[in-house]
């Protein structure tokens, strides 16, 4: 790697598993501090360990949910005090499928809460010191899921529509800050939550997960699910300097679906 985030430090919400620990070593792996959230303290400390290992760059965790203010607040002043933040990455985020008959009113404020009020959050308390320097990156992890409808996932892509929304409008207002604001929307990503998204969604089709599998993997040009890496060099990309000049953008990354 070519250090294109050395003396830099990235905060990743979700950052212990999936995207978001892919999109950690990216970031480690071009030489940016991390500070990394995720709710499973214990997996998150091992995940620091090995990192700070394997990268030589340091690593601070905080355990909470991005539903939390509070927790969220004494996570960024932390960060904060020992130097600040200079790339946010808002990955984290949860997926529940069913007929939209079958939602409750619950099921949309569970998704909300956590798909775009911890996006929220998040960014409310990092940008203070973004704009105070002039200067900052935040990728939000969105969905092609936001960019168009599907079925029986209503809540869920109300929750990324909401995202890209909320992206579009902070590049506008933040620009001349020095502030850029962009959201990478992946289709489906080999990660432990694509195995129960798969699984939810043969629930609600009424077929088994094999066979799910099989027509979500048929229905796009490249026939594979995404690689985590694939979508962390994305970000990596929007987070660094090359991409001085890309705002308020949302990148499909979706193997071509979009086309079909």
């Amino acid at each position: 790697m070519s250090g294109r985030l050395a003396g830099r430090t990235a905060l990743i919400t979700g950052g212990s598993r999936g995207i978001g620990l892919a999109v950690a070593e990216a970031c480690a792996a071009e030489g940016a501090g991390l500070v990394l959230n995720a709710r499973d303290a214990t997996r998150l400390e091992a995940v620091a360990a090995d990192l700070r290992r394997r990268f030589g760059v340091a690593v601070a965790v905080h355990a909470g949910d991005v539903t939390d203010r509070a927790a969220m607040a004494a996570m960024v002043e932390q960060a904060e005090a020992a130097g600040g933040i200079d790339v946010l990455v808002n990955n984290a985020g949860i997926h529940r499928a069913a007929a939209f008959l079958d939602y409750d009113a619950q099921d949309f404020r569970d998704l909300f809460e956590v798909n775009f009020i911890g996006v929220l959050h998040v960014t409310q308390l990092v940008l203070p010191g973004m704009v105070a320097r002039g200067a900052g990156s935040i990728v939000n992890l969105a969905s092609t899921a936001g960019k168009w409808g599907t079925p029986n996932q209503a809540a869920y892509n109300v929750s990324k529509h909401a995202v890209i929304g909320l992206t579009r409008c902070l590049a506008l207002e933040l620009a001349a800050q020095g502030v850029r604001v962009n959201a990478v929307c992946p289709w489906v990503v080999d990660t432990d939550m694509a195995t129960s998204f798969i699984t939810e969604h043969a629930r609600v089709a009424g077929l088994d997960v094999e066979t799910t599998t099989r027509n979500f993997v048929n229905s796009v040009p490249l026939k594979r699910f995404i690689r985590p890496e694939e979508v962390a060099s994305l970000v990596v990309y929007l987070a660094c300097d090359e991409a001085s000049y890309v705002n308020g953008q949302s990148w499909a990354v979706d193997g071509g679906r979009t086309m079909i």
